[in-house]
């Protein structure tokens, strides 16, 4: 690992710690983790307090009425879970009435959108496996942010305001996220005491208080006098779930880590897959046949998933073929290093407001956490009195008739939002992840090449350019690709995004820690693109 590369653009360091170390996109979350940790908590309890103040100061991106994945490395058993705490469409909804509404593609806003939130739950199976900490120990640094109020961050402010449109059109919405009228500005002090008594009571009564207490309730009426079927019973039913993570073996020993579907992480393994069958090093990082392929990669990797990523409960998604080395190979082959192809999903045999962290412990607890609403703020609805913004997570199931993931009651839909994790010969070598909807499993490939391949430290491995592939053969490249690199992908076939446009765009937000395997010494980076921290003790 090269810690003097300061090639990239940010010219951050890396931050070292060896009793713990919490990174995310907002220093006071990543201090409120910190905190738990230097009190004795381990890597867990952090996590949660972390990703509860993380509801509080990013309330465009995450809530507790959004859902959650989570990767976490327990050193006691040397071995990882996954869970999947993705919330399901209500038991009543069809997708027959969604068509009869006059609706081609699953509306993005409003209530027919919103599914179970999921999140709370997740926070409970973590902890009541993993936890050493109650929830009124953490949840207190939250529910001070939201009771006392707090400065809000230059991006979080402009996303913020991207929403005011959204919010207005909801009463509770607009009175809440919009005092005045009018979003806060960067810097601006925001408080949001209902929120506050959410959490104060989830932490007093329990995880039960959210869905089957009056928050419940509140949320159920909400989506329903708004025109949708969340029902209190749909809340109560919910539980999230362990689940086996899904892993591909890289190169040098070192394997990659996702949960399975519902979430795209599939995505990312099979990007990876494809690339881990050329010798990338000699290649060169940032070079044209590198970034070509790259690019092709993740296009023949995103076909498959939109093909057949669904909920494995109602539908058979085909893990084994697609990751098979036979069926890797088929779909390698059909790269051609002087030509961008068109990508379609292959036969294998049988916008996005998101929140990531990550944390690790001196004993060697490592979590990757992620949590969102999907797009800002969600559904654009907020549910009475609770201060709890509903996510919008139905608006990636599909409207076509026997797909996969057509929408379905009881049924969760295909999630874009992965944790990741790297391990080196069967042991916990880096927790990772890159935010940002369809951008997330680019992230990871992009990301953990960088790591793997070319040796870059954690910090360094964030700074490097990114493209964001959007469909067809259509890229926005970001303008830190090396001199003549976007001439020659444009030559190679690919349709590149103007960069006027381009520039708009958001290449995700990642956080990554190491551990050393030597030392046990932990290195973190934090993404130059948002507003995040990394930090240790």
């Amino acid at each position: 690992m090269d810690f003097y590369e300061r090639t990239f653009a940010s010219r951050r360091s890396n931050v070292v710690a060896r009793n713990g170390l919490v990174a995310t996109s907002q220093p006071l979350a990543a201090q409120a983790g910190l905190e738990v940790l230097q009190a004795g908590g381990n890597a867990i309890d952090a996590a949660i307090a972390t990703v509860a103040s993380l509801c509080v100061l990013e309330p465009c991106s995450t809530g507790v009425g959004g859902d959650a994945f989570a990767l976490i490395w327990s050193a006691k058993d040397q071995k990882l879970y996954g869970i999947n705490a993705s919330g399901p469409a209500p038991e009543k909804l069809t997708a027959d009435y969604v068509r009869a509404q006059g609706h081609e593609t699953f509306p993005a806003l409003g209530a027919l959108a919103v599914t179970v939130p999921g999140s709370v739950r997740g926070w409970e199976l973590a902890l009541s496996k993993f936890g050493s900490m109650g929830l009124d120990t953490l949840l207190k640094r939250p529910i001070q942010y939201a009771r006392d109020g707090y400065a809000v961050s230059e991006r979080i402010a402009a996303a913020w305001s991207r929403s005011e449109e959204k919010m207005s059109a909801h009463p509770d919405s607009k009175r809440v996220w919009l005092p005045g009228g009018k979003a806060p500005q960067a810097a601006g002090l925001f408080k949001n005491p209902e929120f506050a008594q959410t959490l104060q009571t989830i932490a007093e009564e329990g995880y039960e208080a959210f869905y089957a207490g009056d928050i419940g309730r509140q949320i159920a009426e909400c989506v329903q006098e708004a025109g949708g079927f969340l029902t209190q019973e749909d809340l109560v039913n919910y539980q999230a779930e362990w689940v086996e993570p899904i892993s591909i073996e890289y190169r040098d020993g070192y394997a990659f880590h996702e949960i399975p579907p519902n979430g795209q992480g599939l995505t990312a393994l099979l990007a990876l897959n494809i690339a881990k069958g050329y010798d990338v090093r000699e290649m060169g990082y940032g070079t044209a046949d590198y970034t070509h392929m790259m690019m092709e990669a993740i296009k023949l990797a995103f076909a498959d998933a939109h093909a057949y990523i669904a909920d494995p409960k109602k539908v058979d998604v085909p893990l084994k073929g697609l990751l098979s080395d036979s069926y890797t190979a088929e779909r390698r082959a059909l790269i051609q290093m002087d030509s961008a192809l068109t990508p379609h999903p292959g036969q294998p045999q049988v916008h996005g407001d998101t929140v990531y962290l990550t944390v690790a412990d001196g004993e060697g607890n490592m979590v990757s956490w992620i949590q969102s609403l999907y797009m800002g703020f969600g559904s654009g609805l907020t549910a009475g009195t609770t201060g709890v913004q509903l996510q919008n997570r139905g608006a990636n199931f599909s409207l076509e008739e026997g797909h996969p993931n057509e929408a379905a009651g009881g049924k969760r839909p295909f999630h874009t939002i992965i944790p990741g994790f790297i391990t080196k010969d069967g042991q916990a070598w880096s927790s990772f992840g890159v935010m940002g909807g369809f951008m997330q499993p680019q992230g990871h490939l992009q990301v953990g090449s960088n790591l793997v391949d070319f040796g870059m430290s954690p910090q360094a491995a964030l700074d490097a350019p990114r493209f964001n592939w959007q469909h067809d053969k259509l890229f926005a490249m970001e303008d830190s690709f090396e001199a003549g690199i976007l001439a020659k992908m444009a030559r190679r076939g690919h349709t590149l995004m103007p960069q006027a446009e381009a520039r708009k765009l958001h290449y995700g937000g990642g956080q990554v820690i190491v551990r050393d395997p030597e030392t046990g010494v932990l290195i973190g980076g934090s993404e130059p693109r948002n507003d995040g921290a990394a930090v240790g003790f």
